[in-house]
């Protein structure tokens, strides 16, 4: 299923929008220990942000094929032979990793989905013990060039409940990403 409010504008356009570097590094997301799953890969934008990075496997999952071939073509044109590709309905599939095996889970832009809660449950199953899921979202308190319909947008606060309703301790508080959008990042508590 597409998330309401989806869709993909030109990618040059897509791409400005972000310093994807920038955010990983605001986020603590420097290291990788395991393996990075990049939901709604898109253009790949951050899926090859996430590949310099770490020697991990990335896998890139989207709805859209297109989206899959475009960043795994990236990839391998990078060098990068940790890419791996994933066309999955992820509200009605894995995230492609074994549950309990990634380090990382990426919701980038997704979590003005119908079911956000859900989603995240499925991000904290395919978690290891220590593993994170990294969030941001298109702000709503300055103008956008894009983005979903100010209504479903998550604030700050409820995206916050929302991890810590999914079981995840916040490691990194709400904080703004320039110029448009904001993050948080939780993780799966020590034991669980």
């Amino acid at each position: 299923m597409k998330t309401r409010d989806s869709g993909m504008p030109d990618q040059d356009w897509w791409e400005s929008f972000f310093d994807p570097d920038g955010v990983l590094d605001a986020l603590g997301l420097r290291h990788f220990d395991g393996p990075v799953v990049d939901v709604g890969c898109g253009y790949g934008t951050f899926t090859l942000a996430v590949a310099r990075r770490s020697a991990q496997p990335v896998i890139a999952v989207d709805i859209e094929p297109v989206m899959v071939e475009t960043t795994v073509r990236k990839a391998r044109d990078a060098g990068f032979t940790h890419v791996l590709g994933r066309v999955a309905d992820v509200t009605e599939a894995s995230f492609g990793v074994d549950p309990g095996s990634a380090a990382v889970v990426l919701l980038f832009n997704l979590l003005h989905c119908e079911d956000p809660c859900a989603l995240l449950r499925t991000a904290v199953l395919a978690l290891r013990p220590g593993g994170r899921v990294a969030a941001i979202h298109w702000r709503s308190d300055v103008p956008t060039p894009r983005g979903p319909d100010l209504a479903i947008r998550p604030r700050p606060d409820t995206l916050r409940g929302w991890l810590i309703q999914a079981g995840l301790d916040i490691t990194v508080e709400p904080l703004v990403l320039p110029p448009y959008h904001f993050g948080m990042v939780g993780k799966i508590p020590s034991g669980a």
